[in-house]
């Protein structure tokens, strides 16, 4: 009976989830990427160190110990790797992806690209290495390198509202959910993505940048609590967020400042913040007993709307982002 009952609670739930909110769209089931950078192989086969063997601390120490010539080598025999290495110097990774995407991203500096699946990204707006305040964006479902305009308009939106003062990262670096399904109501690939994030920004840490805030909006909510204990991060902030798999700020086991957002007309309010089973996300982060600190919200519309410019959610990011609230 007990059994029974779980079955039917679980059932319960995906239909709810899945089926709940008018305007959704079943998804597709995606293989989250993962693993070594493409060309990976020919790297090894030069005799270089396997990168799935470095953390980036290491992948740091590797390229200080090399000449600025056999840097750039480097850079164009092996572009690919290089370009993705987490913990090799920006300016490397900049010039190595330079090679490989042709110039594809226009008014931004490519600090990694992932051609795998549907394509990932790591876009930068501003001085990444000199800023004394960055900001990463991590998105939610269907981001990917065909469709990335909702977060560069979102990096926009921040970096124009701290009047260009922070770098900001556009972090499609994980594989995101296709529209809503199974994928979008489980913690599959945002555990693979919490791995990815948490590497990149180790990977900053190595490179000796500032400390970031991530934003992190809608299903990236579920990525970055899971990343949480682990993420070297001065704030986090979640955006219509379904949940980030913790009952309370308690349970993200984080040093960093916890803020969340959540405007009324949000259709992620019609979500149920349960997790059974393995489905759903669990509590919402706005709730008082969460306990992260409210960002006003109630002049943004729906559930891309928290960027928007003349939003109170816009001037409070960008107040967290530049350090300016306690």
């Amino acid at each position: 009976m007990r059994r029974m009952s779980r079955t039917l609670i679980t059932a319960a739930l995906v239909t709810a989830v899945i089926g709940g909110t008018a305007g959704w769209a079943s998804g597709d089931s995606q293989e989250a990427v993962t693993g070594a950078p493409v060309g990976t192989a020919a790297w090894r086969a030069a005799g270089l160190p396997d990168p799935e063997r470095m953390d980036p601390a290491g992948v740091a120490r590797f390229f200080a110990g090399l000449s600025p010539v056999r840097q750039r080598e480097l850079a164009r025999t092996h572009p690919t790797v290089v370009g993705n290495l987490d913990g090799a110097p920006l300016e490397l990774r900049y010039e190595a992806n330079a090679r490989s995407t042709h110039g594809a991203f226009d008014g931004a500096r490519v600090l990694a690209h992932d051609t795998r699946g549907r394509g990932q990204v790591t876009l930068v707006y501003g001085d990444l290495a000199r800023a004394e305040h960055i900001a990463v964006i991590v998105p939610g479902s269907d981001i990917a390198t065909d469709h990335l305009r909702p977060l560069t308009d979102m990096a926009a939106s921040l970096r124009g509202a701290t009047g260009g003062r922070t770098a900001v990262v556009a972090w499609a670096g994980y594989t995101t959910p296709v529209g809503v399904g199974l994928d979008a109501a489980t913690g599959r690939l945002a555990e693979a993505g919490a791995d990815r994030l948490t590497r990149f920004v180790d990977g900053l840490a190595a490179v000796g940048t500032a400390e970031p805030s991530v934003f992190c909006h809608s299903y990236g909510s579920v990525v970055c609590g899971l990343a949480a204990r682990d993420l070297k991060a001065k704030d986090l902030v979640v955006l219509g967020s379904p949940g980030m798999r913790a009952e309370n700020v308690n349970e993200l086991g984080t040093a960093a400042r916890v803020w969340a957002a959540k405007d009324p007309t949000d259709w992620i309010d019609r979500i149920p913040n349960v997790e059974v089973g393995g489905l759903g996300h669990g509590a919402d982060p706005t709730d008082p007993a969460f306990g992260a600190r409210r960002i006003p919200a109630e002049d943004a519309a729906g559930h891309g709307g928290y960027f928007a410019p003349g939003t109170s959610s816009l001037r409070t990011f960008a107040a967290i982002a530049e350090g300016d609230v306690r």
